[in-house]
């Protein structure tokens, strides 16, 4: 779950002290690039209506996206924006006859674009809060929830982690919200603080457990689930998944696009292709049947 916050000038470090040993490569399942599901996908004519005719006229979808935080976006080997979350994109651009356009760059540069008019929305795995809603809108598109992992073989409890190292991918929510809250309820209980380990991506807070440098990491369900599902030898899942809230694509507040980009999302609930993006990236438990819009304000 992420977060705007500023980027710690520890993270840049801490990442060139790692080395590559965690594997997150592509799944041989997904698609990606030429073989996306998107160009299987339809366009609706209602969801076209809807959209601002400045972006009609221009044909294009620009969509600002930090690609770091696998499954849901990441870079290819040719270093282009993969994963679900860019496919369920690729798709709803489909549905309005629209080419996308990615403007990648760092997470916390993302709601500014779409404020500034530089992008249209912005796809990157954003928790939709009520914080964030007196900036942007949220076009509300999946569930998820957080979750731990550890080392292989060492058994951590989210739940009593006092005086322990975990890492997290800085300006995530796990890294500005969840952890520090853990922390704080150590020591008004007169036991150690937790030691957060902030990184740069989430490869590297990854990587911090696997080379015994944290002792777990919290991330978002879908992200921890396809680190372990990559590295079964280096880790294991540690409790439950937890704090369930939804994801939502930004757009500008009070746009025109934000009921285009709904309309288009919930024809992709209806027609399927919504559902095969989710399977095939093995992230089908947070999927919706209603495409809603400011989920933390009217849910």
């Amino acid at each position: 779950m992420r977060a705007r916050h500023a980027l710690p000038a520890l993270a840049a470090v801490a990442v060139l002290m790692l080395t590559g040993c965690v594997d997150n490569s592509t799944p041989a399942t997904s698609g990606s690039g030429s073989d996306a599901p998107a160009s299987d996908i339809s366009i609706d004519d209602a969801a076209v209506a809807l959209l601002p005719a400045e972006i009609a006229d221009s044909g294009k979808l620009r969509i600002g996206t930090d690609p770091t935080y696998a499954p849901n976006e990441f870079k290819d080997e040719a270093g282009n924006p993969i994963g679900w979350g860019i496919e369920i994109v690729d798709a709803v651009a489909a549905k309005l006859g629209l080419t996308p356009e990615y403007q990648v760059s760092k997470f916390d540069n993302i709601i500014p674009s779409v404020t500034g008019g530089k992008a249209d929305i912005g796809q990157s795995s954003f928790t939709d809060t009520i914080e964030r809603e007196e900036q942007v809108d949220f076009v509300n598109y999946y569930t998820a929830g957080i979750q731990w992992a550890s080392a292989a073989g060492n058994d951590v409890d989210p739940n009593n982690a006092c005086g322990l190292k975990v890492a997290v991918q800085a300006t995530t929510y796990e890294d500005t919200d969840e952890v520090p809250a853990k922390s704080e309820a150590c020591v008004a209980a007169g036991k150690p603080a937790i030691e957060k380990l902030q990184f740069d991506t989430q490869d590297a807070a990854t990587n911090a457990v696997a080379l015994g440098q944290a002792d777990a990491l919290s991330a978002d369900s879908p992200v921890t689930l396809y680190a372990i599902a990559k590295n079964k030898d280096k880790l294991q899942a540690a409790g439950e998944t937890f704090d369930v809230a939804p994801y939502g694509i930004v757009v500008a507040k009070d746009s025109e696009l934000t009921k285009a980009i709904q309309a288009a999302l919930q024809s992709m609930v209806d027609d399927g292709s919504y559902q095969a993006i989710l399977d095939e990236w093995g992230v089908a438990d947070g999927g919706i049947d209603e495409i809603t819009i400011n989920a933390a304000a009217n849910g």
